[in-house]
């Protein structure tokens, strides 16, 4: 590449990202080292027309070679744009953008070519695997728009993520597989205080994020898809009532303006999902989506009838 562009007259320099990348002790970004290490590299190098690096790659505190753990190179793009305060942040995939519903299994789906940054990490973080859920906060936070674009068709539109809203609008499905739904029941938990705190600390203890929840006046039901310490897990669990473990479930995410004002948005997911058996609901945690718990053998049917009833 670069004898290519010498030979077209445009001098590129390469910028080795060991020079500027670096995570500190918490294994995350260190926004101040990469953007001032970033910008005396760009200074030193200011005549160049194209600059080259790579993605992925770090230091961490102690000077070691190490990585970015998530996004890879999409996140690498993401923080050096926000390092340097880019107009637009571009990644090239294979696909004409983020797809209303998963095109490899359900007919009829079409490319989204707006998202809103919340909406984004949405269905990145339940199944849309073209974008890392965290690869585009940094563009979030730094207010860069990004655009997913299709290297085999690079005069399409694309999708743009950024700040601005799309009022009234649902704007895609997403899903996530092998999910563990677990409840615990208890007479203990009625009316009683802290019960919730010792049942989440079981799952910091064993460092086990949780998906969904949902509670009632004597249980609680939970989903997680790091099934690791699933028997440490349900052990300590029954130190405080009765579990039930369901194996095999999916989550299915809608995502859009999910206000709670916007009256009849939650009941049109709802009705879509009718013949579908659904284990557990989650709406009201986030503005941006309503999850259903569900079997993996009704994922293909829920996402096609998600599609026939919200984007036809």
């Amino acid at each position: 590449m670069h004898a290519y562009l010498l030979s077209q007259g445009i001098k590129s320099v390469l910028l080795p990202a060991l020079d500027y990348m670096r995570i500190n002790e918490d294994a995350e970004p260190d926004y101040n080292y990469i953007s001032s290490h970033l910008s005396h590299l760009l200074a030193v190098n200011a005549d160049a027309d194209i600059y080259i690096t790579q993605g992925f790659i770090c230091r961490n505190i102690d000077g070691d070679i190490d990585n970015l753990q998530r996004g890879g190179s999409d996140y690498s793009a993401s923080l050096i744009g926000a390092a340097v305060a880019a107009d637009e942040i571009q990644i090239w995939t294979d696909i004409d953008g983020m797809h209303n519903n998963d095109p490899r299994i359900v007919e009829g789906t079409t490319a989204v070519r707006h998202l809103h940054f919340e909406e984004a990490a949405e269905l990145g973080y339940f199944g849309a695997k073209i974008l890392h859920p965290t690869c585009v906060q940094p563009a979030k936070f730094a207010n860069i728009p990004v655009k997913l674009l299709n290297t085999m068709e690079p005069q399409a539109p694309g999708t743009t993520i950024n700040n601005d809203a799309d009022p009234g609008s649902i704007k895609a499905v997403a899903a996530k597989e092998n999910i563990t739904a677990i409840k615990i029941k208890s007479s203990r938990m009625l009316l009683a205080h802290g019960f919730l705190r010792k049942v989440f600390e079981i799952f910091e203890s064993y460092q086990t994020p949780i998906d969904m929840i949902c509670t009632s006046e004597v249980g609680v039901s939970m989903s997680i898809d790091n099934t690791k310490h699933l028997n440490e897990i349900v052990h300590d669990l029954k130190k405080y009532g009765t579990v039930t473990i369901d194996p095999g479930m999916c989550i299915i995410c809608v995502v859009g303006d999910m206000d709670w004002e916007n009256i009849g948005f939650e009941a049109r997911a709802m009705d879509a999902m009718r013949d579908i058996p659904v284990r557990m609901i989650s709406f009201g945690g986030s503005n941006y989506n309503i999850s259903f718990l569900i079997k993996e053998s009704d994922k293909k049917r829920a996402l096609q009838a998600l599609q026939d009833n919200l984007f036809k």
